[in-house]
This record gives structure tokens, sequence and C-alpha cells, in this order.
């Protein structure tokens, strides 16, 4: 069934030397044998450590063990350092939680008078021992956790843990296991259904690995090495549903003949080349082969029930499993709804080739190379509601009429795109989510909306250049930042029922006053940022269901005008040239406003007491109020907004004409000063020339 072309073997299950069997023995058993020629130095030892031992004791108050948490039947002693399996636990302990302890070793004195356990938690603690015929009594337990210990230690002795009668799920994940090791534990389980062997050391699954647990319904292999699996190594497995195989290093599958897997993951490996038995009816429901190195589609037989194929992050060349130009007719997926085939080399998909593919509901084709799509035939695809051809490099995109009738999404950014069918949309009747970001598209006015492209006369405005978004009945999201849109024409969005609008990254962009119209109860998401915007024509006032607008990074000194019946929860207003914020239109918005971003403007701190005042006294939030500062005469640097008070403002508010009457005044005082001496001066010297 499997086969790998390495010529590679499991490496390192060579039995370990005399010594570490002894090793792992006694610290399992727990007991601490004393040789006789030794006692005397022993004893000594043990005084020594007795006296220390006292001398720590009085030195500090006992510490104590916090006690378990027994909720009715359930035990939880998780994260208290732990050695050992509490003493004088309840008999009828049915779950039992010592996860994340100090547990080395796991013996009959600690752990085999609890028979009626059904779940036993030993994950992360040190377990390098567990004592042969432990669980053989413990005919209730049902769940075995034993992830996150050292239990490579235990199987280099090549012991069996004994029965695990009526386990059925096991988990050994994170144990450094290697090839071979997981024969005890797997040996004699014959209830076992959900076994888990993750982040270990495997290199090979021979056809004995799973003779002991026939009954296994769900195995994890994933972040292994396993490099080979031996023909018929899962064949005896006639429950076996779920196979995770992901994260390893299988480069070949030429024979896959499990006829009764349903979930089969196969991704982060290096397979080149999948190909199935063409005989027998296969229950597959599920198959990832992402992040793989194929240049070909998979080869799956006529008789599959496969709804989900992933072949994403491969080297897919062509969609045929030969390679060869023609359609391949071994490719019939009658029953698939999820096809992902995104980031791969594909650089044309023909339409037969989903003529096999009638309840396609999710397609993805994003980040590859192809140039064109078109879909014609009425029934190709008629009942996807996903398309995602982002990011490749499409000059052709073609829907016929009556087609794609139940497409619901669609993703075409990031593909450079400078013409479109003048009408194309509008042939989509459930559309209701379209992303254009990154191309290079221009909006119909509402001249070339009316005109035909086929009609003769040259006094028409052309509709073949632009894009028409008026009467898409069904449309709610549109995605048009980074199109180097100039313009937004009047009535651009008539008749179509936006929700959302992201019209960011158009620097330059000029809006009609009327670009807007026909939104009016239906917008309540406006995107606007980064437009290099200095004053906005567009009428939002009318937009009584707006709800959240974003006009941050612009170039905005005075704030669009809205009036009370304005429904604006969220304002984006960062990264702006606002100095003064409108009276009037901050108390229009403080009804309804909830959030408010004021980051990044040069506002004046005394010319804004409205803004502050509802910031300190009202609901209002602004998340970014520690970067909002504005500028004060007494101040040489910007001052927090948090900071600023109305008694910081009333000496420099209104004086401004006052200062200017009193220098006034101290000017004219000094001139009529300046007369009066020299008057008198003049005076007093004719006086003395007389006198003479």
């Amino acid at each position: 069934m499997w086969r790998e072309e390495s010529a590679e073997s499991s490496a390192g299950s060579e039995p370990p030397p005399p010594s570490m069997f002894r090793h792992a023995k006694c610290s399992g058993g727990g007991e601490v044998r004393v040789q006789l020629r030794a006692r005397k130095m022993a004893a000594v030892q043990l005084l020594l450590l007795l006296i220390v031992s006292s001398m720590a004791t009085s030195a500090r108050p006992p510490q104590h063990t916090p006690p378990c948490q027994v909720v009715q039947a359930d035990v939880l002693c998780s994260g208290l350092s732990l050695r050992r399996a509490p003493v004088n636990l309840p008999h009828s302990v049915q779950m039992l939680d010592l996860s994340r302890n100090q547990v080395q070793n796991l013996t009959q004195e600690s752990l085999a008078f609890h028979t009626a356990i059904r779940h036993l938690n030993l994950h992360a603690n040190k377990i390098h021992f567990i004592q042969p015929g432990l669980f053989r009594d413990m005919t209730h337990l049902r769940v075995l956790d034993l992830s996150r210990n050292h239990l490579n230690v235990f199987a280099l002795s090549r012991l069996s843990v004994g029965p695990l009668t009526s386990v059925e799920s096991l988990d050994l994940s994170h144990n450094g296991l290697y090839t071979g090791m997981s024969d005890s534990f797997l040996a004699d389980s014959p209830s076992l259904a959900n076994l888990s062997m993750e982040s270990n050391s495997i290199t090979k699954i021979s056809q004995s690995t799973f003779s002991g647990s026939l009954m296994l319904r769900k195995i994890s292999l994933h972040n292994n090495v396993i490099l080979e699996i031996e023909d018929g190594a899962f064949d005896s497995l006639d429950h076996l549903t779920e196979l995770d195989l992901s994260k390893n290093s299988i480069s070949c599958i030429t024979d896959f003949n499990l006829y009764n897997l349903e979930i089969l993951n196969l991704s982060q490996n290096s397979v080149e080349l999948f190909q199935s038995a063409q005989s027998g009816f296969y229950n597959l429901l599920s198959l990832d082969l992402s992040q793989n190195k194929m240049p070909y589609f998979p080869l799956l037989p006529e008789n599959n029930m496969l709804e989900y194929l992933d072949v994403s992050h491969n080297r897919l060349q062509s969609v045929n499993a030969s390679g060869s130009s023609d359609k391949d007719p071994n490719l019939i997926f009658n029953h698939l709804r999820h096809l992902d085939m995104s980031y791969n080399q594909l650089k044309s998909i023909p339409q037969c080739f989903f003529f096999c593919m009638g309840r396609l509901q999710v397609l993805n084709v994003s980040n590859n190379c192809v140039r064109s799509f078109s879909v014609t035939n009425e029934e190709v695809l008629r009942r996807v509601r996903v398309i995602n051809l982002s990011f490749n490099a499409l000059q052709s995109l073609t829907f016929g009429e009556n087609t794609l009738r139940s497409l619901e999404k669609l993703y075409i950014q990031g593909n450079d795109l400078t013409t479109l069918d003048h009408g194309l949309f509008q042939r989509l009747p459930s559309l209701k989510y379209l992303q254009l970001e990154q191309n290079n598209l221009e909006i119909c006015t509402a001249e070339q909306n009316r005109a035909e492209p086929t009609s003769g006369d040259r006094s028409q405005p052309d509709p073949s250049s632009c894009v028409s978004f008026s009467s898409i009945r069904n449309l709610q999201f549109l995605f048009l930042s980074e199109n180097n849109l100039r313009t937004l024409p009047a009535n651009a969005f008539s008749d179509t029922p936006l929700k959302l609008l992201d019209l960011s990254l158009n620097p330059g962009l000029d809006l009609h006053q009327d670009s807007l119209s026909g939104l009016e109860h239906s917008l309540v998401h406006l995107l606007l940022r980064e437009n290099n915007i200095s004053s906005l024509n567009a009428d939002l006032s009318s937009l009584r269901s707006l709800r959240h607008v974003d006009l941050s990074t612009n170039q905005l000194t005075t704030l669009p005008t809205w009036n009370r019946e304005s429904s604006i929860e969220s304002l984006n207003l960062q990264n702006n040239n606002l100095v003064t914020l409108e009276s009037s239109t901050m108390t229009a918005l403080e009804h309804s406003l909830k959030t408010l971003y004021m980051g990044s403007n040069p506002l004046s701190c005394c010319s804004n007491l409205d803004f502050l005042r509802m910031v300190q006294h009202s609901a209002v939030v602004v998340p970014d109020i520690e970067t909002v500062t504005c500028v004060h005469d007494g101040y040489s640097e910007p001052v927090s907004l948090k900071k600023v008070t109305e008694e910081m403002c009333r000496t420099t508010h209104v004086p401004k004409y006052v200062v200017t009457v009193l220098v006034t005044l101290l000017v004219v005082m000094l001139v009529f000063g300046l007369l009066v001496k020299c008057c008198h001066a003049r005076r007093h010297k004719g006086s003395r020339s007389f006198s003479a």
C-alpha cells in the first residue's frame, strides 16, 4: 500500500546495555538496597543527613503540599509538585488529574487500589518507569494520558506495560519514543480507539506496530521523522477512519488503498507523488496534501467520496494528474465541496477541469500565475459560493450570462487589472463580498453606466474602459483600496446596497459631492484613510446608517459636516492637519459617538474647549488619548490633552485684543510723553534767552 523510495531504515533501536535495564528496574521499584560491605558508611551518611535535616527544619517552618481538590468523584492534583500519587484517596475516584507534577515511577503501591478510575491524567511529569501489569485490574480505565514524560527510558527495557484492557484513548506524545518503542504500550490494547504519538522520533511504521490494537479509529503521528511505512501497516485496522501523518518525511504514496479511511492528513511532508489503487470504493472525505513537493495533481479513483482537498503550497504546474495538456479522465470529484490550490505555479485552469465538480462550493487558486479565468458554461461551478483568484497575474476575467449564480464572495485583489467587462459583476446575482484592492481600475460615470458596450454611437462615452458598480443588487462589501483611483463620480454606487466601502490608499482621490448618493440607508462602514484628502466634498451627513468612518492619514483641516441626525459611533481622525474642531459638528456627534481617534493632529488647546469638555465629561472613549497633544501659547512644547484645563485658557483665550489695546495705549502714552518733554525744553530755553 505505502511505499517509500528512501532506503534508510530506523536507527537507534538496539537494546541498551544491561546496566540500563537494572537502573530502570531499581528506580521503578522505589526500593533502596544497601550492600553489607557499605553499611557503616551508609549509617554515617544517614546520621549526617538527619542532623542537617533537623537543623533545617528548626530554622524554617514546615512546608506542606497543598491538598488536592476533590469534586464529587474527580480528584484534581495538577501542579502541586507531587512525586507520587497522594495516599488516602477515595476508593470511588473516577478521574485523577496528576498532570504537571514530579512523578517519576508508577507502581502498584501508589495506584493499584484505585480500580474504579476511568480517566487518569499524568501529562507533563517525569515518568520513566511503569510497573508491568499496573493497569491490569483497572478494568474501568478509559482515558490514559502519559504525554510529555520520559517513556523512552522505560521502552528501552523492552518490557510491556501489560494489558490495557479497557483503555480507549491513549496519549503518548512528546516522550522521545523512536521506532519500535510503541510496542511496549500497544501490544495488548484491544479496546484502544484513539491514539496520539505526536512529536516523537519514530522513523518507520511496520506491519506489527498496531497488531495489538485492532480497534483503532484515530491515529495521530504528527511531527515525527517517518521515512517509511511498510506495505500493509494499516491494512488490519478495519475501523480506522482518521490518520494524521503530517509533518514527517514521507516522499511517495503509490498505492493508497485504505478504503474505510475518512480523514487523511499528509501535510508538511516531502510527497512528490500521490496515487491510489483504482479498484474499490473509497470513503475518504478529507485529504490534506498541503506543503509538499507535488508537481502534478493527486490521482484518485473515480469511486471516491472526497469533499475536502487541499493541495496548496506545492509545485503544481498543471491541474492534470499526468502532467499532460489534455483533460485527465481520472479527475472525477462528484462530491468535492472545498478545493484549495493556492500557492502553486499554475498558469492556467481550463474550464473543463471543473466539469466533474458539480458540488464545489469553495475554490481557492490564490497566489499562482494564472493569467486568464473564464466561466461561460452555465453548469460549471453552479454551486460555488467562494472564488479566490487573488495575487495572480490576471489580465482577463470572464463570466458568461447565467453563470456562477450562487457566487457570494469573489477575491481578485493583487492582480493589477486595468480593464474588466463593464457589466461583469451585475451578472452575479448572489454576490455579496467583492475584494478588488491592488488593481488599476476606473469607476464608470452615470453616463458610462447607461451606455452599451456594443453601441456604435461615438458620441456616447465608452464603457469598456471602466467598471460599473451600480445596480449590483446584493453587493454589501466592496474593497477598492490601492487602485490609483483619481475620481469617484456621482451616483457611482446607485442601487447597490453597500454596507462597507473601502476607498483607502488612493492618493489624490477626488470625491464628487454626490459620490455616495444612493447609499443613504445602507452604508455602515466608510474607509478613506491615506488618500491625501485636504477637504471632503462628498456629503456624509445624508448617510443616516453610517456608523464607522476612517479618515486617518489625510490632510484634512476641517471636519465633514454632520448634524444631530448623525449615527456615527466610531471616527478615526488620526494623522491629519486639524487645528480647530468645529463646535457645532462636535456637538452633533456627541449624542452617538462612542469611539474617537485623534492622535497626531496640530490641535489648538484653547480653541477646542468644547471638544475638551466632550472628552472629559461624556462617554466618548479616545483610545489613543495618550498620544493626543495640543499647542498652547504658554508652552514651548505640545501639551498632552489629558493635562489641559479650562483655567489654562482663561488668561490666554480672550485677552488677545486686550493686549493689542494695551500696547497701543502704551505707545500713545510714550509718544505723548516725549512731545510734552520736548515742548517743555523749548519753552525753558526761550525764557532764558529773553532774560539775558
